[in-house]
């Protein structure tokens, strides 16, 4: 279960088991839509997905010393347009 998108989907849903399903605070089970689920894309994907190919910090400092400002810039720049804030 994406327990992330069932929480963005299902406000009042508090509590979720993989084996027993998702419960309001109440305890009462909510009916979840597999399909509505499956088709959340997260809006804060580009966080992550942005992380994993910025440049290490130490390829950032010598990108800075050997190309300078503008070629930094140009690199940290190259990612943020690949993934755009809040697409997914």
């Amino acid at each position: 279960m994406n327990h992330k998108a069932i929480y963005a989907l299902y406000p009042q849903v508090v509590t979720i088991d993989d084996g027993t399903g998702a419960f309001d605070a109440q305890g009462s089970r909510v009916e979840i839509d597999a399909s509505a689920v499956a088709a959340w894309a997260d809006p804060e994907e580009y966080k992550f997905q942005r992380a994993a190919e910025y440049p290490s910090i130490p390829d950032q400092f010598d990108l800075l010393y050997h190309g300078g400002y503008d070629a930094w810039k140009a690199a940290i720049q190259a990612v943020k347009d690949k993934y755009p804030k809040g697409q997914a």
